[in-house]
């Protein structure tokens, strides 16, 4: 009997112990990780449903066909599901964590529209239900968007985040970085940006918005912002904020195109969508009401500037997107965005049609797309009071389309936790007390000074700054080895007051020159901060080449240096100049002026009165001048040496008059000269952008040449927008004529679709530039030698400046774009007027441009 017993008690204590070790077991957790391929072309695939056993418990593959799966539960199979494919059934180890690398075996009889040729599957639109879904999806657009009522009015709350990010532990714990440590916070490594991030900008912003279609009309009233404030000595806030706002917009799924990173993109449910995107039903989600509709998308070229991601479609008639989930290709021809995440929620209005209510795009930049340390932005808007034809009264829209209100910039912490439309994390929270200590350190202010002086070229010693640098040293036939020295005050010195100047000394000339400004800013600003309103007074001494227009570069740059061809006339310059400007917010603006100006020749170049073949030291001319400007919805970017604008699709019109003064001030002739112009950037979906620019002149006077319109020529090696790249300096003269200039880049739509070569991601560029002009008899010395100069000749007897009588000068282009991401290198050819000297049919030349 006890013999029994002690057998019963080693039975139940080996069948308790089997147990616990069996629950043990189960309890471990199961985890799988892999990437699912096609098990012919090898390539991955996005959005495969992925099931233990016969469940419902599941994910999905992502864009790049990876997985990540874990479950508690003792599920031992994985189920592999995917439009166009087998079933794939895969047996895994329970409790274990292990890594699959798995092959899906095309079918071609899983979908009439799908067929097998040499043994890779085909896409067709035909009879393909997923692209008869999303035509539906477009053919009710109109319906599903805000201009489908009267009015619409909500509040928005705006919030955006930048960071280092993917910052290593080695890197972390540098020496130099020792009283920087309270920076630095932890993510999740399966977010982008990776783990460690150091926090460097958030901004913040409350609004009331007002929409009315009939007719079109809008209005935002700012009731509260905040953002990180640095030192304005070396980083411009507000052009900072208009840069990221210029990158990321507000994003509606329902245009034709969204403009990210500068870029546009071809939505996923634009008209022309189904010719450059695949669509797949991937899945039924009948629990809701009303049923909706998984559809995945992805480009048909992967380097296309394209979406991929899911879209989840409500089956009720409307055809609505409930719910966007995208980003790009990991091949996309786009620069230093290692991945782009951006989510779209909507709800469902009263009348049951659904409004966004919340959008959030997270995008991770780095000069190396696999590794190294990055730069991670984050923008996260949410809707809320959502209210549809509503009488808005007109005196809402009354005055600037933007209004902040007086105290927007001065609400409580108190005020943003009430007021927050979304919640906002306590670290996030303390990057604007972090930001404020780490300005105080003056390990920090040293190396923010530095940063600055090589970039923008400015040292700064407080109220005046010294540069910029890359004109410290240049040369040129005429003066030869040519030094300058010079700078600015700042506001430091003043709010209200600001001095330029520079000295410079040419070697082989033997000649000082200088240049010294005094402005007046009336409303109080900076003088390069928006609305601009100063008056400025200066005088210059200084050489210029006839005919070389740069933009936002000095003219005395050292690589400007380097020319082309015969290169020997030059002008000293003298001019007395007083100035007036003034902008308004709605972005017009003027300019009233006037100018003293004494121009004599140098080098290869002579004033030789046509009448008596005598010799010409001196032009001198007194001038008034009005300038008009208008650019609807510019923003800029504020840089140390100049305001750059942002390019956007706005036309911005200029135009110019001028009166010239005989006797005033020694003024020797009467003119008007009348310029205008229009620049305007077309977007073209996939297929690129276009720069157009048109332009006129026509001066009424009889005048020398000197005086007349000296066209734009080039003869560095550089690639000049706006300039004729194979046009000599002083080549053509008019007092009349119009310009056409296109610059269009494809954004690599062609160079995609090449095997090998897309991996380079170059993008095509063309342009086209014609000038056409010609002069009056009046001041043409062919026909008059009375009171007007000889056009320019060569030492040999030569002529070397003509007019355009004979017809239009032309040239064009064929380049190569994003060379090693900076670089655009383009063969320019000219059409005409080839039988002048010194001319070239053919060149090359380069641009540095640094983009996404």
């Amino acid at each position: 009997m006890r013999n029994t017993y002690k057998k019963l008690i080693l039975a139940l204590t080996f069948v308790s112990a089997t147990v616990m070790g069996i629950s043990s077991a189960f309890a471990q957790k199961t985890v799988i990780t892999g990437t699912v391929r096609d098990a012919v072309t090898k390539e991955t695939l996005p959005y495969v449903s992925i099931f233990f056993n016969e469940t419902r418990t599941g994910t999905q593959t992502d864009l790049d066909g990876n997985f990540k799966i874990s479950t508690n539960e003792d599920y031992n199979k994985l189920k592999f599901n995917y439009v166009g494919y087998e079933v794939l059934y895969k047996t895994i180890m329970v409790g274990q964590t292990q890594k699959l690398d798995i092959l899906l075996k095309s079918n071609a009889q899983s979908l009439n529209e799908v067929t097998i040729i040499a043994g890779k599957r085909r896409y067709s639109n035909k009879n393909n239900p997923a692209v008869e879904l999303i035509r539906q999806v477009i053919e009710n657009k109109d319906k599903n968007q805000p201009k489908a009522y009267e009015t619409v009015q909500y509040k928005e709350y705006e919030k955006m985040l930048f960071s280092m990010s993917n910052i290593s532990e080695k890197f972390k714990n540098k020496r130099i970085f020792k009283n920087y440590q309270f920076l630095f916070q932890e993510q999740d490594s399966t977010q982008l940006g990776g783990k460690n991030l150091l926090p460097i900008y958030i901004q913040e912003k409350l609004a009331d918005q007002y929409l009315s279609f009939d007719p079109t009309k809008s209005k935002t009233v700012v009731l509260a912002e905040k953002q990180v404030q640095f030192d304005n000595r070396y980083i411009d806030n507000q052009g900072m904020k208009s840069y990221f706002d210029r990158m990321y917009q507000n994003i509606n799924i329902y245009d034709n195109n969204i403009s990210v990173m500068s870029n546009d993109f071809l939505s996923p449910i634009a008209n022309s969508a189904p010719t450059f995107y695949k669509y797949f039903i991937t899945d039924t989600l009948k629990n809701q009401n009303p049923k909706v509709i998984e559809l995945s998308f992805t480009p048909r070229t992967k380097g296309d500037m394209l979406f991929e991601g899911k879209l989840y479609i409500t089956m009720d008639g409307n055809y609505a997107v409930q719910r966007a989930t995208f980003g790009v290709n990991k091949n996309i021809n786009l620069n230093f965005v290692r991945g782009m995440e951006i989510e779209l929620g909507f709800e469902k209005n009263t009348d049951n049609r659904y409004y966004l209510s919340k959008s959030n795009l997270v995008a991770d930049f780095g000069i190396n797309k696999n590794k190294g340390m990055g730069f991670t932005g984050e923008r996260t808007v949410s809707y809320d009071n959502y209210k549809t034809n509503v009488a808005i009264p007109d005196t809402v829209f009354s005055g600037k389309k933007i209004e902040v209100l007086a105290d927007a910039t001065k609400k409580t912490d108190a005020f943003w936790s009430q007021n927050r439309l979304d919640s906002i994390p306590p670290q996030q929270l303390k990057i604007y007390s972090n930001i404020d200590t780490l300005q105080k350190l003056p390990s920090f202010r040293r190396t923010v000074k530095l940063v600055t002086f090589v970039f923008a070229g400015y040292w700064d010693f407080g109220p005046y700054e010294v540069g910029p640098t890359n004109t410290f040293y240049s040369f040129n036939n005429v003066e030869g080895f040519r030094l300058r020295l010079g700078g600015r005050t700042t506001p430091a010195l003043s709010k209200r007051y600001y001095f330029e100047n520079y000295a410079a000394y040419g070697f082989k000339d033997e000649k000082w020159k200088f240049f010294l400004s005094g402005t007046y800013s009336i409303n109080n600003k900076s003088i390069y901060q928006f609305p601009q309103h100063y008056v400025r007074a200066s005088f210059q001494r200084d050489t210029k080449i006839p005919g070389q227009e740069l933009q936002f570069v000095q003219e005395d740059n050292f690589l400007l240096s380097f020319k082309r061809g015969v290169n020997d006339m030059l002008l000293y310059n003298d001019f007395y100049r007083l100035d007036y400007v003034r902008e308004f917010e709605n972005r017009f603006s003027y300019n009233l002026g006037f100018k003293k100006w004494s121009q004599i020749p140098a080098g290869g170049l002579n004033y030789v009165d046509a009448s008596n073949a005598s010799m010409i030291n001196q032009i001198t001319t007194s001038e008034f001048s009005v300038g008009l400007r208008y650019a609807k919805n510019e923003k800029f970017y504020q840089g140390k040496i100049y305001r750059t604008p942002i390019i956007d699709r706005y036309p911005i019109y200029n135009l110019k008059y001028t009166m010239g003064v005989k006797g005033l001030l020694g003024g020797e002739y009467n003119y008007h000269n009348f310029m205008g112009s229009v620049d305007k950037r077309f977007y073209l979906s996939q297929l690129g952008f276009s720069d157009v620019r048109l332009e006129g002149g026509y001066i009424i006077g009889k005048l020398p040449f000197p005086l007349l319109a000296v066209h734009r020529a080039n003869q560095t090696y550089a690639y000049q927008l706006n300039s004729y790249n194979l046009m000599n300096f002083l080549e053509f003269v008019s007092d009349r004529y119009a310009a056409v200039n296109i610059d269009h880049n494809f954004n690599g739509f062609f160079l995609n679709k090449i095997p090998l070569l897309n991996k380079l991601k170059l993008r095509e560029i063309v342009s086209f530039k014609a000038i056409y002009g010609g002069l009056r008899d009046e001041n043409n010395p062919e026909k008059t030698n009375n009171g007007i100069y000889k056009l320019p000749s060569y030492d040999n007897g030569m002529q070397r400046t003509y007019s355009l009588n004979n017809g239009p000068y032309m040239e064009g282009s064929v380049g190569l774009g994003n060379i090693f991401k900076l670089l655009r290198v383009d063969l320019v050819k000219r059409f005409n007027y080839l039988d002048h000297p010194e001319v070239s049919e053919w060149g090359i030349r380069a641009r540095v441009k640094l983009d996404f």
